[in-house]
């Protein structure tokens, strides 16, 4: 064995058990970002002498009373980019793709228009309102939209989308010019090997398609963007010459699409990267749009890391709403960004814009949707409760808000609801039992818990009160025959006696 060292083995870390006390604090390095903390590096723990350890004990119990230093936030560490500093916008698509959506019914105009200032109120920057070409009552809807827009100096950039046919971007001009806005026209083609198959079309198609679209939007005074169709299944030397040449025409924007979900975030970084270095290559001032469906469900992180990788303009639409299985969801998107530091508009506005979309739309929100979902704040489980419920004895909501929450409740205007199912503890049952201002009385209590482990499910609100009635029925029974029962034993008595 001479010669040979002898590797170290992997560092083993220490496991610390509830006695081991961490000095300095449990966290280093502790910052607050939107409210949630993010700590960068690990905590130095080393034991704690016995002289010490009460006092320290105290102050690590006040130091984690500060909701700031209570979560230590694995997000910020080894970080390879971030969204912190970028400047970006956000495009909403709901009143156009999302209505494409085979489940979802046409808004009424009235509807559309309370979306519109909805999306500005939640500092999106851009909205698609249309496709005025593919029909009466859409040129109609888009008309009466820029209006409102142009009415009330909407700060939102309005587009409009249209084939590359001069029959669909007449309409957005026509539109331009009756308002006097400075509309953007989302033009699309598709690019992908598959899509050219399936449409007898070649390269030389295309360009044809692009250079006559371009040409006469600008002619019009309409900013142009390219929206290449399933880019994210497109060749490099398809890819090229199309944003070459509508860039030499004056398109001001290119718009790549994962027009059915095929990407994965490794491809976006490859596809945005590619993209802007094609970009800088032709020296001009041009925006890039991520545009992403949702089919292998990754349409919200591959839009975020879309922007990281240097696109400037993500799209979206409200509760995910789109074609098949629908769209990065612009209200997911909105959060995400905002828990990242990343967005810092007010967002009070978000559920009503959900709620909006959902009923305009004739699109129920599903129970376990995020955030806003019916379930997303409730919770019967007996161990999730009672940390609620400690929490909350600590005077501390937020601290309440988050202890089982990855999304603060109160920040979209929610609040945590604790119920009472085969899955409670009898914490769960005190916790609903003090909402109603009822007093925890064991034997109602037990009498709820009994009803709770019998069923399979969540006990709903009458249940719950048709228990506490029956139980107080039954106690009043009780308190009526105690002076008859004390009676008949006197009686008694006297008969012994």
């Amino acid at each position: 064995m001479t010669g040979t060292k002898k590797r170290p083995g992997p560092a083993r870390a220490k496991h610390f058990t509830a006695s081991d006390d961490v000095i300095g604090g449990p966290l280093t390095g502790t910052r607050s970002l939107s409210g949630l903390a993010r700590s960068r590096g690990p905590a130095v723990p080393r034991r704690l002498s016995d002289a010490r350890r009460l006092a320290d004990t105290r102050r690590a119990s006040e130091w984690l009373a500060d909701t700031s230093h209570a979560i230590y936030d694995w997000n910020s560490v080894s970080v390879s980019s971030s969204l912190r500093g970028r400047v970006f916008t956000l495009c909403d698509e709901t009143l156009r793709d999302g209505l494409q959506s085979p489940s979802a019914t046409d808004p009424t105009v009235e509807e559309k228009i309370e979306l519109l200032h909805l999306m500005s109120s939640l500092g999106i920057g851009a909205i698609t309102v249309g496709l005025p070409g593919a029909g009466e009552r859409a040129y109609r809807d888009s008309l009466a939209l820029v209006r409102e827009a142009v009415r009330t100096r909407l700060p939102a950039r309005i587009n409009l989308s249209a084939r590359t046919m001069e029959a669909d971007l007449r309409p957005i001009a026509n539109i331009a010019h009756a308002t006097g806005a400075a509309v953007t026209a989302y033009t699309f083609i598709g690019s992908s090997p598959i899509r050219l198959f399936a449409e007898g079309w070649t390269l030389s198609t295309l360009l044809r398609h692009v250079e006559a679209a371009v040409t006469f939007a600008v002619r019009e005074g309409i900013e142009v963007c390219l929206v290449t169709e399933d880019t994210t299944r497109a060749r490099p030397d398809i890819l090229d010459p199309l944003f070459r040449t509508a860039i030499g025409l004056g398109a001001r924007r290119l718009c790549l699409c994962d027009t059915v979900g095929h990407a994965t975030p490794d491809g976006v970084r490859g596809l945005v990267g590619w993209t802007r270095n094609l970009i800088a290559g032709c020296g001009a001032d041009i925006g890039l749009d991520w545009h992403g469906h949702n089919d292998r469900g990754l349409a919200v992180i591959n839009s975020l890391v879309a922007l990281e990788a240097g696109a400037d303009r993500a799209h979206g639409t409200g509760l995910g709403l789109g074609e098949r299985v629908g769209n990065a969801a612009m209200d997911q998107l909105l959060i995400n960004l905002k828990l990242g530091g990343a967005y810092d508009h007010d967002l009070s506005n978000l559920a009503r814009y959900c709620e909006l979309v959902a009923s305009a739309c004739q699109v129920p929100i599903p129970a376990s949707y995020p955030v806003f979902g019916r379930d997303a704040f409730r919770t019967a489980t007996g161990v999730h409760a009672a940390a609620i419920i400690k929490a909350q004895r600590k005077g501390d909501t937020d601290y309440a808000d988050r202890v089982y929450s990855g999304v603060p409740a109160s920040w979209v205007g929610r609040r945590q609801t604790i119920e009472v199912s085969h899955m409670s503890g009898a914490s769960n049952v005190v916790y609903w039992l003090a909402s109603q201002g009822l007093p925890a009385d064991e034997d109602l209590i037990a009498t709820i818990m009994q009803r709770a482990k019998s069923t399979r499910r969540v006990l709903a609100e009458d249940e719950l009160h048709a228990l506490v009635a029956a139980q107080t029925r039954t106690s009043n029974d009780a308190n009526d025959m105690a002076p008859e029962m004390t009676m008949g034993r006197e009686r008694e008595a006297a008969v012994v006696n």
